[in-house]
């Protein structure tokens, strides 16, 4: 067994079928069926099976992607340390973050990061639910993970400061004259959510529940920026990260009483190498504030 076919079949299975593995990774179809079939003849066992959407993985073969993943990601971090020297770094580095946090910070520390190691490839993606950024920390398939505090985060685990909520109205509503929106005097408001499972939707939930109140769903959406402009027209009042707010959106914005905060950590892979450490130390520096910037205009 080869890393290449590792990297073959994780391919198959995130696109569900032979020739579109082919043109991800730029290769001949005719190689990559071959390398698969001679994958499952080594390992005994058969890892995809055909289904009217296209190939799936078995039960085995899902087993046999987890390990592989982790084995794909520890080869490139292995490639990235051995070049690494003192003026470059070569490789690449994969950041997941949570949904809405971070989001004005990132950027700057993402620039500066590409700035010092411009060889340095680097993949950000962003996970709503906990969970399952869990889960990717845990198989070790990301080097960095940008996300809330919360009970189950790691002993050794980041803080880089904390988000303040704030809630976003809609054009013209009454609440804008105020300086800061008493949550209770949203009590007869629709809310535009996030998705079930998301960790957005958890704080939004356990904040109203806090203050006795039940959110009515007036729309359900996926991204933070999303929620802001609905609500911004009219179909609801959402909370959301200060920092998740898109410019121009912020006179729409008041912080919150009580107030709502959420510590942000940073999680980095045990065996850190000089790309994570440094974007950790990056982050660090960036400035982890509240709603200052969105002070009514009088």
């Amino acid at each position: 067994m080869s890393l290449r076919q590792y990297e073959y079949a994780l391919a198959v299975a995130e696109e569900g079928s032979v020739t579109a593995a082919a043109e991800l990774l730029r290769v001949a179809q005719p190689s990559v069926s071959q390398q698969i079939r001679a994958l499952e003849r080594e390992l005994g066992v058969r890892l995809f099976a055909r289904t009217p959407t296209g190939l799936v993985p078995t039960v085995v073969g899902r087993a046999f992607l987890r390990e592989a993943e982790a084995a794909v990601s520890a080869s490139r971090r292995a490639r990235a340390a051995a070049r690494a020297g003192a003026d470059e770094l070569v490789g690449e580095l994969v950041a997941v973050v949570q949904m809405g946090f971070g989001t004005r910070q990132l950027p700057g520390a993402l620039g500066a990061l590409r700035r010092r190691f411009p060889r340095l490839e680097v993949t950000v993606f962003e996970e709503p639910s906990s969970a399952e950024l869990e889960r990717l920390g845990r198989q070790g398939v990301v080097d960095l993970a940008l996300m809330a505090a919360c009970e189950q985060s790691p002993a050794d685990a980041h803080h880089l400061g904390d988000e303040e909520f704030v809630v976003v109205l809609g054009a013209g509503h009454r609440l804008l004259a105020a300086d800061r929106v008493v949550l209770r005097a949203l009590e007869e408001e629709p809310w535009v959510r996030f998705d079930r499972d998301s960790a957005l939707d958890g704080v939004l939930l356990s904040v109203l529940r806090d203050n006795g109140l039940t959110p009515a769903t007036g729309a359900r959406v996926s991204q933070t920026a999303t929620a802001v402009r609905w609500a911004a027209h009219g179909l609801g009042v959402t909370l959301v990260p200060a920092s998740a707010v898109p410019h121009g959106y912020e006179h729409l914005v008041r912080p919150v009483s009580p107030a709502v905060s959420q510590p942000v950590i940073a999680v980095v892979r045990r065996d850190a190498g000089p790309g994570e450490t440094a974007l950790l130390e990056l982050l660090r520096l960036e400035a982890w504030h509240g709603t200052a910037s969105f002070s009514p205009v009088s």
